[in-house]
């Protein structure tokens, strides 16, 4: 007799307060899970046990697999169905790449448009990496590390500019690159943050910029060190 086929990674995560879900909140729910790092790249989407938790048909759950795919964090092959999406090991560089630039054009503007709210609300984001460091927890250093960044650059209120660095980080979010990166390694990038949160609260702009270029310069050499034959990385093209 055949076994039972284990029920999907995704759908054990995903959370549905009432049947019938609006196609907005299957959306926003199968988003939080790719970007909370439980659901790893090439994990497949079972499309019909994907509405059965929402209580709907398919097309609401496959036309906000569409805006998802656009979005970078899905991909669909014919014959094979919807998984989640997988990055080339250059593909991941190039993002972080990406991620660098965005990331000094937003702290430039930030440290001066920043107030008193602002450093608490960075120095908060930081308390919460410190903790990460200190709890030797990879995946909270991950979550928190994100707020950390966000937080710096949230004072420079350029709506566009914002939206495109979160688009490239969400990209990289499945793959969860600094919960696997060597614990020595990120208490050094913890320094840099730091410098970087040192530099905001005294309204440096250049102290600011320089340190954040040498945070991205480690984070570019530790992204070497992943591992590359876990099955997380896509072949390279």
């Amino acid at each position: 007799m055949p076994g039972r086929r284990s029920r999907s990674v995704l759908v054990a995560r995903l959370v549905s307060e009432r049947p019938g879900s609006s196609q907005a909140a299957i959306l926003a729910e199968l988003r939080r899970c790719l970007l909370d790092g439980g659901v790893p790249p090439g994990t497949p989407i079972p499309l019909d046990e994907v509405a059965a938790v929402f209580g709907v048909s398919r097309i609401p759950v496959r036309e906000s697999l569409k805006t998802l795919i656009g979005e970078g964090l899905v991909e669909h092959r014919p014959n094979a169905g919807y998984t989640v999406a997988k990055l080339t090991a250059r593909e991941l560089e190039e993002l972080y790449l990406v991620r660098g630039v965005l990331e000094a054009a937003a702290l430039a503007a930030a440290v001066g448009s920043a107030d008193a709210t602002d450093d608490e609300n960075a120095r908060a984001a930081h308390r919460g990496l410190e903790e990460a460091v200190r709890a030797k927890d990879a995946h909270a250093y991950h979550r928190e590390s994100r707020s950390f960044h966000l937080a710096l650059v949230a004072p420079c209120g350029m709506l566009r500019l914002l939206g495109m660095f979160e688009s490239a980080w969400n990209m990289t979010e499945p793959l969860q690159p600094m919960a696997h990166v060597p614990e020595a390694e990120r208490a050094e990038l913890h320094n840099d943050h730091d410098a970087m949160l040192a530099a905001f609260v005294a309204r440096d702009a250049a102290a600011l910029l320089e340190a954040a270029r040498r945070h991205h310069g480690r984070l570019q050499s530790s992204l070497e060190l992943l591992p590359r034959h876990t099955g997380l990385f896509a072949d390279p093209h």
